[in-house]
């Protein structure tokens, strides 16, 4: 096993004025080193998760960091800049830079080493010798831990360090040992031989929460949770920061680090005994339900790095107040929402997470059924139960089959969507009476608004409950047996007696009318949703378009409006990608290099149905892209829907053409759209006039047009 850095790893006088040059040329020694094997996409990684959240850090601190398959083996270089490099840190640039490497599917060991390092940056003995090294050897063995940093001299040994000297730092918690906070060398309350803690269990403390000893009053309990996108540094740092901040302040803390090393859960009785939790974390923390019916204090991990005392604080204050935030976590799609965020942004995230978790299922029904009429008519919707009657020879018996499994898998699409949507809003306490809504929703043939309503409506009710001041003794079972009793009795009764019926008579109302669409009303339709579809690429309200067509499709038996709908919304959304496949290659002068490669995939992306495939070319020049595809997309959808062409299948592209009603005025419709596209894209490029950045053919220009394509 090589050393995690080496003195060929270390720039004492790194010379660099962005953390793009910074991170650069330490990836090139890694490069050197043999270390990383593709130097562009290793540096694609660690901009893709600086794009995520900054990694400067206060105390002039900047650790880029990433998870790549680009990298051999979990390494590290270290640069000292000549003059400060910003990394996004709130108290100004960094001097210190470390760039952690780590491959995928990194072993725990080498994790466990990074970890370290992300605890010791932490300490500033350790910051303040780094910054006096003098050779890039005596760096790197500070780095291993090879040579002590000041605090650990001999002549700063407890017995003759003085009290304003810097204290000495504590070794590093591993991953695994969540929580375990080694005493500090000169406290003779902590003596070196004494024993440690078991894993997950708080520290005995006295009453000034400062060591062992008789209690003479109760120090206040804290669990904490951090976690990172990458799990490689900022969950450790904030986990030794609100360790320290905890002792300081006399309270007992435990911390469930959730990092690529992997974690060990809290144990239970540690979290039932705890009077606060601290959630410091930037992806959603795993089994968030455990910390039911506790004063929380929910923030992302470099609030925990940079002011955990205030977080200590402030979990005490709610606790004090009786304050109980913890039994209503936020949901998954909630998890990453700014405080400011608004109602209707909430509501549409919901609506995507039932939307998202369906689409599979009308994916795999609509297919199947598609696959059944080819094979053996419409009429096989008549077919006898494959059950009872089933010949291994006959085309037919294969073609009610392949209905039959579809239907089935149809049958699962209102119950899903309301099950989600409940799950996105309340987390998984939400699961049980969404599933029971969307049951009652298909049971009542209230369809796809009343999958809508059934989900909004359980997950109400489930955030009500929860929003409930509960007895502790009853908080364990609240989420297993209260929760989903309680609200399954209300969305059901609610469902079955009183909007229920209301939801099937417009849900009706609005299939007569998709299947009395014709002539300009249709065209008009199909313009629309054509637009939506390429207004932003796979966002929002391109998904708004998918979702109103596949759940018009929704059943076992849709109507030809809504067949049409949905060849409208796949044949817009094809256009995109492919008109930019088609500009690249017949003026590829007016594109970058970069994104004259992407032009290529585009056209597999595009015949594919995957909008987001002219999505670089859209950040890099979206106002000459956009309206030209969005005038494209609009004249598609239209020529489908006046072509009448129909499509069961919510997916697959020119792949599933021949299960295309009308198929080669489809592919007429999709081939007028990118064209139009294709000219306007041209036209528009072709007019502009370069400025500053624009010498020479877009082609020679330099890379940066297309690394932000790319970034993109």
């Amino acid at each position: 096993m090589n050393q995690l850095i080496t003195a060929d790893l270390v720039v004492l006088g790194l010379s660099a004025s962005t953390k793009e040059e910074a991170t650069h040329a330490l990836a090139e020694r890694l490069a050197a080193a043999g270390r990383v094997t593709d130097l562009d996409g290793f540096l694609a990684d660690v901009a893709a998760r600086e794009e995520q959240m900054p990694t400067g850090l206060e105390g002039g601190i900047g650790i880029p960091h990433c998870r790549s398959g680009h990298v051999t083996e979990p390494t590290l270089a270290f640069g000292r800049a000549a003059e400060p490099v910003d990394f996004g840190a709130s108290d100004g640039p960094a001097d210190l830079i470390f760039l952690i490497a780590a491959p995928d599917g990194a072993d725990s060991d080498h994790l466990s080493i990074l970890s370290g390092l992300a605890r010791h940056l932490m300490d500033p003995s350790f910051t303040e010798a780094l910054r006096a090294a003098a050779e890039p050897a005596a760096a790197a063995a500070l780095i291993r831990g090879d040579e002590p940093a000041a605090s650990d001299s001999p002549e700063n040994t407890p017995e003759n360090t003085p009290e304003d000297t810097p204290a000495e730092p504590r070794e590093p918690a591993q991953p695994g040992e969540p929580g375990t906070d080694r005493p500090r060398a000169e406290d003779p309350a902590h003596p070196a031989d004494a024993p440690r803690p078991e894993a997950g269990q708080p520290r005995e403390q006295d009453g000034t929460g400062t060591g062992p000893g008789p209690a003479t009053a109760e120090p206040f309990r804290i669990v904490a949770v951090t976690s990172c996108p990458t799990g490689i540094a900022h969950t450790y740092m904030a986990a030794e920061s609100l360790e320290r901040a905890a002792e300081e302040a006399g309270a007992a803390i435990v911390v469930e680090t959730q990092g690529s090393a992997g974690f060990e859960r809290l144990s239970p009785a540690v979290i039932a005994a705890a009077d606060g939790v601290i959630l410091a974390h930037d992806v959603e923390v795993r089994e968030k339900e455990r910390f039911a019916g506790k004063p929380t204090v929910d923030v992302g991990v470099k609030a925990a790095i940079n002011r955990p005392g205030e977080l200590v604080a402030e979990v005490r204050g709610k606790a004090d107040r009786g304050d109980i935030t913890g039994h209503a976590p936020a949901a998954p799609m909630d998890s990453d929402a700014a405080p400011s965020e608004g109602y209707g942004s909430r509501l549409r995230k919901w609506l995507m997470t039932g939307v998202s978790y369906m689409v599979p299922f009308v994916a795999a029904g609509g297919l199947l059924i598609a696959l059944a009429f080819a094979i053996g008519g419409y009429e096989i919707n008549e077919a006898p139960s494959v059950a009872d009657h089933f010949l291994w020879t006959e085309s037919a018996s294969w073609a009610a089959l392949l209905y039959q499994i579809g239907g089935l898998a149809f049958s699962f699409l209102i119950p899903v969507l309301a099950g989600y949507i409940a799950y996105g809003m309340a987390d998984r306490p939400g699961l049980v009476p969404g599933f029971v809504g969307g049951s009652i929703a298909t049971t009542i043939e209230a369809g796809f608004l009343g999958g809508l309503a059934a989900g909004l409506l359980a997950g109400a009710v489930v955030m009500a409950i929860q929003r409930v001041r509960i007895p502790a003794p009853l908080r364990g079972v609240m989420p297993v047996v209260v929760i989903p009793l309680i609200s399954s009795a209300v969305v059901g009764a609610l469902m079955f007696v009183v909007i229920g019926k209301p939801i099937a008579s417009a849900q009706d109302a609005m299939t007569d009318w998709l299947s009395g669409l014709s002539g300009t009303n249709a065209v008009l339709l199909g313009g629309l949703l054509g637009l939506m579809m390429c207004f932003d690429l796979g966002g929002p309200v391109n998904k708004v378009a998918y979702a109103f067509a596949t759940g018009g499709i929704a059943s076992a038996d849709p109507s030809q409006g809504s067949l049409k709908v949905m060849a409208a919304v796949m044949a817009a959304g094809m256009v995109p990608p492919l008109a930019m496949a088609l500009a690249t290659t017949v003026r590829g002068s007016l594109f970058t290099r970069t994104e004259q490669e992407n032009g290529k995939a585009a056209w597999v992306l595009g015949a594919s149905f995957i909008t987001e495939g002219a999505i670089p070319f859209a950040a890099a020049d979206p106002l000459r892209v956009i309206p030209s595809a969005m005038a494209g997309g609009a004249v598609t959808g239209a020529l489908s829907m006046a072509f009448g062409s129909t499509l069961r299948a919510p997916h697959g592209g020119v792949f599933v053409v021949p299960l295309i009603g009308q198929p080669l005025l489809y592919l007429v419709a999709v081939a007028a759209g990118t064209a139009l596209s294709t000219a306007l894209v041209i036209v528009l490029k072709g007019s502009r006039k370069d400025g500053p950045q624009g010498t020479g053919t877009p082609a020679q220009r330099t890379e940066e047009d297309g690394k932000v394509a790319v970034a993109a």
